[in-house]
């Protein structure tokens, strides 16, 4: 609870006990946004301290108060739902085998399994309140015993891989925030701290609510931590934070992206200065692979250099991480790795989309629909975007072998359940039909500005900055290569698309995408149809100039020679 949270608690419990009698009912409710298990709490600290400073009859009065309060919410937390009655029994159930067991996951999670139904909303609800009254009624040492058995429990069920993945987040949550209502940093700074790491990590993979506050949580959370973790005195736990630490900031959507990935790598670094291969193996290797997602994605530096280092981290991690003694980790690895080798610059291109391609498909040995559905979409996405580009093999069967890769990722990339995953394969496979050869050239153009927009309804430019430019770039494409309605409209489409990119393609941030996008706006140009002739094809080579500033034949040879091709055809168009 933060200061402004417990200032609110602390005003309504000052309203409610100097109010006439009788007004309390009203005063509630023209508060009802705060009454809840935490204001609970907040009663039982101000009675505990009334009573210490020799005001025991307001003390009475407000714990008195409380009870009716808190009847009232369990009332209200048992009415929601026909068999709620049943879920404080099976929360007592939980507890018990959490605690007997010392939170061992074969023990709780067939108890879950059994009762998936019950992970809920109301669950969340039942929870609060019981463990509100219990942990603020309870002696000492039973209260700490119990905070401790949620703070367990709420591990569990973070990671448990069974039921509404959404709902277990919550409960998850819902649950740290409890036990951070009894243990402070003053208290117990020691099991704060750790709190604090968990609820981090389940705001990093929270599903519901906005994405981007979600992980300014998290970072906050994980900074928190590191207020009471830190190297000298908890070395392996501040480790573990400054890798979370680093995953929150590789997945950051506000500020600045590339500062954001330069905040992940420094991150990962110092957590593998504790991290050693010998001495932690399995914590090096999940680092190593977290690292390596940063280069992947890394904006400063040299691209070429960034996925050399990539490659490099993943291969390192894959030394420890194998198939046969951590199946699901070597074909996390085995994935980011083939995502390296499909956006590779040196080496043959050829050769490393087919290392892509079986990178892919060992994942996939162990990424099954059944077992980790998710994960196996998320693969299947990742293949489809390979055979987009394999040069080898018919290109033509490549791009049908990509879209059903996509409409596969689909069945469980839904918009409902994972919106996020769902726009980026609906924009991929806006791509592949963008380029499909079989099949009618129209109607390819139409599903893929179909797919395009589907996205955009998710890849807002507030949320998801970089991936609203991609596919606006990307539907810019589709518009000038459209063949229905009017062609002149369908130019303008484009430009106005490729135009809006770059509100988010800087040269200074996204060099590459920015070429690549002056370049697209030059074709769009060369080919417009409005306005005057001789400006529209000015307008196109000062594009591909502006492009050719980041495409230098040194760093990006294809793409320098396919815009020097397009600048001659613009020079030999030229009318002035």
């Amino acid at each position: 609870m933060d200061e402004q949270s417990f200032q609110a608690y602390f005003n309504l419990i000052d309203q409610l006990l100097t109010c006439p009698s009788g007004e309390q009912v009203q005063i509630l409710e023209s508060n009802h946004e705060l009454v809840d298990a935490e204001l609970l709490q907040v009663m039982a600290q101000v009675a505990e301290q009334l009573a210490a400073n020799g005001d025991q009859n307001s003390a009475d009065v407000l714990l008195h108060l409380r009870s009716d309060i808190l009847a009232v919410i369990s009332e209200t937390s048992t009415s929601t739902n026909p068999s709620s009655q049943d879920y404080l029994p099976f929360l007592m159930e939980v507890l018990e085998a959490t605690g007997n067991s010392n939170g061992d996951p074969k023990v709780v999670y067939p108890l879950l399994q059994a009762n998936l139904d019950k992970l809920d909303d109301n669950f969340i609800h039942v929870l609060q309140n019981w463990a509100s009254a219990k942990l603020s009624e309870a002696q000492s040492e039973t209260a700490e015993y119990i905070a401790k058995v949620i703070g367990e429990f709420s591990n569990l069920i973070q990671q448990f891989p069974l039921g509404n993945k959404a709902n277990n987040m919550e409960i998850a949550i819902a649950a740290y925030k409890v036990v951070l209502n009894f243990f402070t940093r003053e208290s117990n700074r020691e099991s704060w701290a750790g709190t604090q790491t968990n609820l981090g990590t389940a705001y990093s993979n929270r599903i519901r609510h906005d994405r981007a506050e979600n992980l300014e949580n998290a970072i906050a959370a994980y900074q928190l931590a590191l207020s009471v973790y830190t190297k000298q005195d908890f070395s392996i736990e501040w480790a573990t934070t400054q890798n979370n630490l680093g995953a929150a900031y590789s997945d950051r959507i506000r500020d600045h992206r590339a500062e954001n990935l330069e905040l992940a790598i420094a991150a990962y670094q110092l957590a593998l200065s504790v991290y050693t291969k010998s001495d932690f193996p399995i914590d090096w290797a999940r680092t190593q692979n977290n690292l390596g997602n940063a280069y992947l994605d890394r904006i400063r530096g040299d691209r070429a250099e960034n996925l050399e280092l990539a490659i490099e981290a993943y291969q390192l991690a894959l030394e420890v991480r194998t198939k046969q003694d951590f199946p699901q980790d070597w074909a996390t690895t085995q994935n980011n790795l083939g995502a390296a080798y499909s956006n590779r610059i040196r080496g043959d291109k050829a050769e490393n989309l087919e290392l892509a391609i079986e990178a892919y498909q060992l994942a996939l040995e162990v990424r099954t629909k059944s077992d980790f559905p998710q994960d196996w979409a998320t693969t299947q996405n990742n293949l489809g975007n390979a055979y987009s580009d394999r040069i080898r093999h018919d290109r033509a069967e490549n791009l049908e072998l990509a879209i059903a890769k996509y409409q596969l990722a689909l069945e469980v990339h839904t918009k409902s359940d994972f919106p996020y995953d769902w726009a980026t394969t609906q924009n991929n496979l806006g791509n592949a039909y963008l380029y499909r050869i079989g099949g009618d050239r129209g109607d390819n153009l139409e599903l893929a500005i179909v797919a395009f927009q589907l996205a955009l309804s998710v890849r807002t430019k507030p949320d998801l900055p970089i991936d609203w430019a991609r596919t606006q770039n990307n539907l810019g494409l589709a518009y000038s290569h459209r063949i229905r309605d009017n062609r002149a409209e369908n130019l303008e489409l484009a430009i106005v698309a490729f135009q809006l990119a770059f509100a988010v393609y800087t040269k200074e941030d996204l060099p590459y995408d920015w070429a690549t996008t002056q370049n697209n706006l030059g074709n769009a140009y060369s080919d417009r149809i409005r306005c005057d002739r001789a400006e529209n094809l000015e307008l196109a080579i000062a594009a591909y100039q502006l492009a050719l500033s980041v495409y230098t034949k040194s760093d990006f040879p294809e793409e320098w020679a396919m815009t020097q091709n397009n600048l001659g055809l613009a020079y030999s168009d030229r009318i002035r």
